[in-house]
């Protein structure tokens, strides 16, 4: 699996970010788009998460993440692929 952030930035009074995850299964996506609360879809193979978030909890906030956007979306890819990993254990 690769998580790769696709795009973020500002919806209303919302900050998002849009991932897309690749190299899952079939049975991988289908579980992830019925089990996941977050805005899903699929473009190809691909499936497309897309998060909201309130500003105090959007994780490009910060003045150090201006200077060093690729460290914190580097770290935000790692993070959701550790999570999706740890979600799709649960898939029978």
């Amino acid at each position: 699996m690769i998580v790769k952030i696709l795009n973020y930035g500002d919806v209303g009074n919302l900050k998002f970010i849009e991932y897309g995850i690749y190299g899952l299964l079939s049975t991988q996506i289908d579980y992830l788009m019925e089990n996941l609360e977050e805005e899903t879809s699929i473009n190809e193979d691909v499936l497309i998460i897309k998060m909201y978030f309130e500003s105090k909890l959007y994780p490009f906030q910060s003045g150090a993440a201006k200077f060093r956007l690729d460290d914190f979306v580097a770290r935000e890819e790692i993070e959701m692929a550790m999570f999706l990993s740890s979600f799709l254990e649960d898939m029978v």
